[in-house]
């Protein structure tokens, strides 16, 4: 009869648990074994280590003959034969009891209790195994009489898989973190958590996928080794919500199992795990997988460390060029932009100058004499932001700004204005404050500018034209206290704003102007100043 493929399936999964099973109180007697020799080894006592070391070569025997006698490829030949797998197993099995209850005694003798409790544990997990050999049952095939093929290596070859370990085994040492283990079986969980704290690592242990992401929620950890199959929750799925937590998705994760299934450690590592351990483990290639495992998590850890001090310091330069520059200029050059220069029809071009502050500055020591011209045009900079003007320089104790560059504005003639009088009083809190003797000398004037940047280490963004020399003429042909504006700008502002007219004034390169002094608004009222959309 043709054996239908759900049998072939059902069949495969029942020898993946079967392997699962045996192994678990195997890698407990490998995993005892080792530990106790490691401990004996330090100690110098050959007489028990000799006997320690046929146990755990009699695990090794057991481990081999365990896959060669359950291989998956058996299924499909029907060579699966337990019970010649358990008489063949009774050997190592009977030589593990007895010589795991002599050594104890010895141990009893010596007053080495924790030697002992180990051996009393490999010597449980050998009755254990036993007893599994004893109930474990394969289901029968379609139309098969219930007769298998006996198939089973010779023992002496399957010695030769893991042979005893003569003295002390060589653990590579890994930079002490720390780790949580995760397995429901609790002697699982003591051994590897006493060979790993052996290695200077600090251990927590959790008995349940929930316990672990409790544990993962109080405390910081550097690697997570988790068993696959235990109840309610099991390890896939412990690893998914894991994965799916922000707080703990990038703390590596070694899946641990006694299933053996390629199909199993390729499910773990696309779902995020870090490796996949089978059991029973050789403690070198532990110790190695955990430090490959910390030594990644450390370099992506230092990488991550250079990324945010390249993020801080380009953060720093960005917030430089923006002290520099205009945002939307700094954009251009940031996007390939060699060269620009751009052409406004109406911009309000403001100077001012601190009257008196050439002679100040020789009598004043210098940090002193920064920190006051700091603290001004600090306040001048706030000013600018509040009004969306764009400061343009300073230059020695003068301060330029403009009004609707580089974004057209609309009152940016009244923008200009409002800050010039909130600059006057500025200057006056602080002679009041300080017992200064400053006063300020603005000049103002309204029309077509060019603009753009020069300079390709040092950049500065600046305005050329007519407009830009006549501001310069007013401040420098004005008086201290006063805002020298154009009839320009008298004309625009005249409804809202107070003047005072000067008159006609013979100004240098222009001839006879007539001109006026802003003296402040009309009756309190104040024009709405619309802020620029980038600053």
């Amino acid at each position: 009869m043709v054996e239908s493929s759900s049998g072939r399936q059902l069949e495969a999964e029942v020898l993946a648990n079967i392997r699962h099973s045996l192994r678990t109180p195997l890698n407990q007697i490998i995993g005892y074994s080792e530990m106790i020799q490691e401990e004996l080894a330090e100690q110098n006592n050959s007489d028990l280590l000799a006997d320690l070391q046929k146990i755990h070569a009699a695990g090794g025997q057991l481990l081999a003959l365990i896959n060669d006698s359950l291989a998956p490829w058996r299924i499909e030949s029907g060579k699966i034969d337990l019970d010649g797998l358990h008489l063949e197993a009774r050997t190592p099995l009977n030589l593990i009891i007895g010589y795991s209850e002599l050594c104890e005694e010895m141990a009893q003798e010596g007053g080495q209790l924790t030697v002992v409790s180990d051996l009393q544990k490999i010597n449980t997990a050998a009755k254990n195994l036993i007893a599994l050999f004893e109930t474990t049952k394969l289901p029968k095939r379609e139309g098969s009489t219930g007769h298998t093929t006996r198939i089973l290596g010779p023992s002496s070859a399957i010695a030769s898989v893991m042979p005893a370990m003569p003295g002390k085994p060589m653990v590579s040492k890994t930079a002490p973190a720390s780790l949580l283990i995760v397995d429901d079986n609790a002697m699982n969980l003591d051994m590897l958590s006493r060979r790993l704290e052996k290695q200077g690592h600090g251990v927590r242990i959790a008995d349940s996928g929930q316990r672990a992401l409790d544990l993962l929620g109080r405390h910081k950890f550097d690697l997570v080794l988790l068993d696959i199959l235990m109840p309610e929750m099991d390890g896939f799925e412990t690893l998914l919500k894991m994965k799916a937590d922000p707080a703990f998705k990038d703390i590596p994760t070694i899946m641990l199992s006694a299933l053996d299934e390629i199909d199993g450690a390729v499910r773990c590592i696309e779902n995020g795990a870090e490796d996949y351990l089978p059991k029973p483990f050789n403690p070198v290639l532990l110790n190695a997988r955990i430090n490959a495992c910390l030594e990644k998590r450390r370099l992506r850890e230092q990488e991550q460390a250079y990324l945010n001090i390249l993020q801080t310091e380009r953060e720093k330069a960005e917030r430089l060029l923006l002290n520099i520059l205009p945002k939307s200029i700094a954009d251009r050059l940031r996007q390939g932009e060699s060269t620009i220069a751009d052409s406004f029809s109406e911009a309000t071009v403001v100077f001012a100058d601190l009257v008196g502050f050439t002679k100040t500055s020789s009598q004043t020591p210098p940090r002193e004499l920064v920190h006051m011209l700091n603290e001004i045009f600090s306040a001048f900079d706030w000013l600018a932001e509040m009004h969306g003007l764009e400061k343009i320089k300073t230059i020695g104790d003068a301060y330029m700004y403009v009004g609707g560059i580089p974004a057209p504005m609309q009152n940016h003639i009244a923008a200009s204005a409002e800050m010039a009088l909130e600059m006057q009083r500025v200057i006056k809190q602080m002679v009041a404050r300080n017992g200064v003797t400053h006063s300020i000398r603005v000049g103002m004037a309204s029309g077509p500018v060019v603009a753009g940047v020069i300079g390709k280490k040092k950049f500065i963004y600046d305005l050329w034209g007519d407009t830009v020399n006549l501001a310069s003429r007013m401040e420098s042909h004005g008086e201290p206290g006063h805002i020298h504006v154009t009839r320009a700008i008298y004309e625009e502002l005249r409804h809202s704003y107070n003047f005072e007219n000067r008159g006609n004034v013979n100004i240098k390169g222009w001839g006879e102007l007539n001109t006026y002094f802003l003296t402040g608004r009309h009756g309190g009222t104040q024009i709405e100043v619309r802020k620029k959309p980038e600053r």
